[in-house]
């Protein structure tokens, strides 16, 4: 079975972007792999390194630097574009105002000349062109790697993914980069806390520029972790030291400049339209997109996008409370930043794409979690159990589109969030570490089958290697060949 994977949102430029600001000049990719502030910067975590993530989930090393894409033989990855909120900076607790930029810097591994550049700065669109250039300094600058030539090469359309790969040559490969934006308030608004200092003519132009960008983002997350002034954001903090930041525009909709943006976003007659990717939108603001969705934009075709989240194994936005499959959303965070089971049939009718987040505390409920604990060193032990976390995400998106007389293995895909700040399903490390994920989960989707697919429909029995190889790269591939043109 083929076990390369695509990863449809990842920040393999978060760390090593952040790690520039402490050298001069700042910004700089550097194509020296053995610099910090390289994107080939292969920092796979030590044995300390995992004892600590497992202790306080901190995540020192590196995910999915282009080293360990290389490795894991990726082929095609989404990189999130993300610049770095000020409102996880400098709040005073208990009358010391660095503590928050400490937590800050131990759960992104940044720098503090980077939170201290954040601090300053007064442009998150200055902030996100300057990722992308940091991307660019190495567009198809070639590494080698275990003695194969690697490249990546940022992409503007499906056709170009094809064009590489009919490139590439056993001693030498292409990593494909697409681009995607995390958070509306890239486009610069947001700054304030307390306070809406977004102006409206800048955001259109910032928007216009991005759409002028020779390299397409293929979607924008129109959300994050504080509000933006262009909808309201689900809980994601839990911290207690942050949570109160987020409570601005918490649970809210869209406004009125928000819905402006949407309309330039999903317009094709001022460039190409940029969908939105729901994670991180409040079940408000979800459901006002879903409106217009169904309304302005019904003849449209436009792709519900969730990059990177799970499901919560509930009924729908305004049935909350209610599952119609108990037995398995014990095992969900029934949290509303994750998603319910009409979005997730929305979004196979779409022909969208949902994103598995290989984080802990998105994707397993606490008895899930302790459930897959092992207290003995065994690798295959261990991965078998935290395989399950994300088998039961896959399994459950199945029933409940062939519930709806829809194909069940269509949508399901990786959004690992790796390098974000997220707590990696322990064993499931980094890039390198997908392989191992798919052969467990085909044991998983094997056994499914051998006692379920009798009640699958017809065109949903198809075999688990099949299943397995959609998830891992199959229904990425095929969302983008129709929506990435």
């Amino acid at each position: 079975m083929d076990t390369h994977y695509v990863d449809i949102h990842c920040h393999p430029s978060l760390k090593p972007y952040s790690k520039s600001f402490k050298y001069e000049p700042p910004k700089q990719n550097e194509l020296d792999e053995g610099r910090k502030n390289s994107i080939w910067h292969y920092s796979p975590p030590t044995v300390l390194e995992k004892f600590t993530n497992r202790l306080v989930t901190l995540t020192k090393f590196t995910q999915t630097d282009m080293t360990a894409l290389a490795r894991a033989k990726t082929k095609v990855v989404i990189v999130s574009l993300y610049p770095f909120e000020k409102h996880f900076l400098s709040k005073r607790i208990f009358g010391w105002k660095g503590l928050t930029d400490v937590l800050v810097n131990l759960a992104a591994s940044v720098s503090q000349s980077r939170i201290d550049q954040v601090l300053r700065h007064r442009d998150y669109f200055e902030d996100l062109e300057s990722e992308y250039a940091f991307y660019r300094q190495l567009h198809n600058q070639v590494q080698k790697i275990d003695g194969v030539f690697y490249t990546y090469r940022l992409v503007n359309s499906f056709a170009e993914i094809e064009k590489n790969k009919a490139q590439e040559t056993d001693s030498k490969k292409i990593i494909n980069i697409i681009l995607s934006i995390e958070g509306g308030h890239a486009l610069n608004t947001g700054l304030e806390m307390n306070t809406d200092t977004a102006n409206r003519d800048e955001v259109l132009k910032n928007l216009k520029t991005v759409k002028d960008w020779k390299h397409k983002p293929v979607f924008i997350t129109f959300a994050h972790h504080f509000y933006n002034e262009l909808c309201g954001h689900a809980r994601s903090i839990s911290i207690g030291a942050l949570k109160d930041n987020q409570n601005r525009g918490l649970n809210s909709g869209i406004t009125d400049l928000g819905l402006e943006v949407i309309d330039q976003l999903l317009s094709d007659t001022n460039g190409p339209r940029i969908p939105l990717d729901i994670k991180h939108m409040s079940t408000t603001s979800r459901k006002a997109y879903y409106d217009l969705l169904d309304t302005k934009y019904k003849d449209d075709n436009i792709p519900v996008i969730a990059s990177h989240g799970a499901a919560n194994g509930h009924r729908s936005i305004v049935q909350w409370d209610v599952t119609d499959y108990p037995d398995r959303a014990q095992y969900f965070n029934n949290i509303d930043i994750n998603f319910y089971d009409d979005e997730l049939v929305r979004i196979a009718k779409s022909n969208g794409i949902f994103g598995i987040q290989l984080d802990e505390r998105r994707i397993g409920s606490k008895k899930a979690i302790n459930a897959s604990k092992i207290y003995f060193p065994n690798k295959r032990k261990q991965l078998k159990k935290k395989s399950l976390l994300v088998w039961r995400q896959v399994e459950h998106v199945a029933e409940v589109l062939n519930n709806e007389g829809l194909f069940c293995w269509g949508i399901q895909t990786i959004g690992s969030d790796f390098d974000g700040i997220v707590n990696p399903i322990k064993g499931l490390w980094t890039a390198e570490n997908i392989k191992d994920l798919g052969e467990e989960m085909l044991h998983h989707a094997q056994a499914y089958l051998d006692n379920h697919k009798g009640k699958l429909e017809p065109f949903n029995q198809i075999s688990a290697e099949h299943i397995v190889e959609r998830v891992l790269h199959g229904n990425a591939m095929a969302f983008l060949k129709e929506k990435f043109a």
